[in-house]
C-alpha cells in the first residue's frame, strides 16, 4: 500500500536512484499504544505514523492541500485528509505485527483513522484490534513495526504507552543494523545485473524491524 501511495504522490516530481540507495523511500516515526481490557489482556493497538517532510510536502502539493503554503490545514482539509493512508490492499498487513512467543496474533483492519499536518509532517493514527484478547504471560507480547519490502523505514519514536495494563512494562529493542546491512548487501549481490532491481528488491525489511516487548506481572 505504501509503495502505491508514494508512487501516486511523487509521479513526475521525484526520481529515486536505482539500486540499494533507492531503499527506503519513505521514513516514518511510529508510536504504539497497547490497550488492555479489564482482565489485563491486550485487546487492541493504536498506531501512530508521522511521515518524513519530503513525503508530506509532496503528498500535500500533489493533492491540493495547503494551497497558501502556510503549513496549516483548515478544518475542512483535515477532515478530507482523514484516512488518506488507510486504503489498504487486501494483502497489506499494515506493517504492524504482533507475536506471543513465536506465535503470530491476527489483527483487524484499521479502525478509527485520524490524520493531520503538524510541524511539516503528515501524521495519522489508526486502531487495530487483536483477533482475540491476549494475556502476555510468561511468553510476553511483542509488537514489531516494519515494511517487509523495506520500501518504508519505521522507527519507534517514543516509549509505547500501556493503557490499562497494571503491572506491565515495555522495552523497545532496535535491530542489529550491521547484520541487517550485511544481509541486504548479500541479497543485492544476488540480483547483480538484473534489469529490474527495484521490482525484485529483496524482502529484507524484517531484518530492520524495531520492536516493543511487553511483559506483565502474574
Amino acid at each position: 500500500m505504501m509503495r502505491t501511495l508514494w508512487a501516486v504522490c511523487v509521479a513526475g516530481l521525484v526520481t529515486a536512484p536505482a539500486g540499494a540507495g533507492a531503499h527506503p523511500h519513505v521514513f516514518i516515526d511510529a508510536t504504539i499504544e497497547v490497550i488492555f481490557d479489564a482482565e489485563g489482556r491486550a485487546e487492541a493497538l493504536r498506531i501512530g505514523w508521522a511521515y518524513d517532510s519530503l513525503f508530506s510536502m509532496t503528498y500535500l502539493a500533489e493533492n491540493g492541500f495547503d494551497p497558501d503554503f502556510d503549513g496549516v490545514l483548515t478544518p475542512e482539509e483535515e477532515a478530507a485528509l482523514a484516512g488518506f493512508d488507510m486504503g489498504w490492499d487486501a494483502e497489506f498487513a499494515g506493517d504492524t505485527y504482533v507475536l506471543v512467543g513465536d506465535a503470530p496474533v491476527g489483527l483487524s483492519r484499521p479502525l478509527e483513522p485520524t490524520a493531520g499536518y503538524r510541524d511539516g509532517s503528515l501524521v495519522s493514527t489508526h486502531l487495530r484490534r487483536l483477533s482475540a484478547p491476549v494475556a502476555p504471560g510468561d511468553a510476553g507480547l511483542v509488537v514489531q513495526v516494519y515494511d517487509p519490502s523495506f520500501y518504508t523505514s519505521y522507527l519507534i519514536a517514543a516509549t509505547p504507552v500501556l493503557t490499562g495494563g497494571a503491572g506491565c512494562r515495555v522495552q523497545v529493542y532496535e535491530p542489529d543494523r550491521e547484520t541487517a546491512d550485511a544481509r541486504l548487501q548479500a541479497a543485492l549481490e544476488e540480483l547483480s545485473g538484473s534489469a529490474d532491481v527495484e521490482g525484485e528488491f529483496p524482502a529484507i525489511g524484517a531484518a530492520y524491524a524495531e520492536e516493543a516487548r511487553i511483559s506483565c506481572a502474574p
